[in-house]
């Protein structure tokens, strides 16, 4: 009998966010699949279970693995499945990539293994565990979504705001692209992976009259919260968040 394979949302950063059916998946899957981003490590890497991991360096890169090893300690055990899963833009080679990493996974789905692949927030967005899904369930084999807290509506909360009333529309943009279209649209901005566009982003909004909040590493131990644009610095990391509505 073939495995399955999940894709986990973990949430964004706060271990107490991860949902029961989240740990009741982990628990019972045969191998966590842990994306790993940065230029040293390409290729899949397995790793069999154990009392501790021997690829410790990999684990630290991976902010999904943090949350869970948190909430479901008995995780470290588990076996493991490293994944490349680099930040970049050029599509052709990282269809290559994703493709080796799915036929890697694929190989212990054949032997009858079941695989949880844990991704931030939630795996409907913006999460490279879709890659791989996608050509999973082409190859035939049986995949499932595990719902995760998302970061916007986590970062909503750290503010004590609203995302949304009444009639207002809610656009979720990533905002190295089309910054200025975006920002012209109709109600709630929720601004993703912004660190890099900080500058612009604040240039914009103050010419605008608009209102803007910030959520750096939101759950995480290095959380920082950010209300107005003057205090949000130029330089942030690549896990910031920006919620912009027009002021009332």
């Amino acid at each position: 009998m073939k495995g399955r394979f999940y894709v986990v949302g973990t949430g964004p950063g706060d271990p107490e966010l991860l949902t029961i059916k989240a740990v009741r998946i982990l628990r019972e899957s045969d191998i966590i699949a842990i994306p790993v981003s940065g230029a040293d490590f390409s290729g899949t890497y397995y790793e069999e279970e154990k009392e501790t991991a021997v690829r410790e360096e990999l684990l630290e890169r991976c902010a999904a693995w943090k949350i869970v090893r948190q909430a479901v300690p008995e995780l470290e055990k588990k076996a493991k499945l490293y994944l490349s899963m680099p930040m970049m833009k050029q599509k052709d080679i990282l269809r290559n990539i994703h493709d080796e990493d799915a036929k890697a996974a694929a190989g212990w789905l054949e032997k009858g293994k079941t695989i949880a692949f844990i991704t931030l927030g939630d795996p409907s967005v913006y999460s490279t565990g879709m890659y791989l899904h996608h050509r999973i369930k082409e190859w035939g084999f049986d995949t499932v979504m595990v719902p995760g807290v998302p970061s916007f509506c986590a970062a909503a909360a750290r503010l004590d705001m609203e995302i949304a009333k009444n009639r207002e529309e809610i656009h979720i943009i990533p905002a190295s692209y089309g910054l200025k279209e975006s920002l012209s649209l109709p109600g709630t901005k929720i601004l993703m992976k912004a660190g890099k566009k900080l500058p612009d982003v604040k240039e914009e909004v103050r010419s605008r009259g608009m209102e803007i909040c910030m959520v750096e590493h939101c759950g995480m131990e290095q959380e920082r919260i950010y209300r107005s644009a003057e205090g949000i610095p130029d330089e942030a990391s690549y896990y910031s968040l920006l919620i912009v509505k027009e002021e009332e």
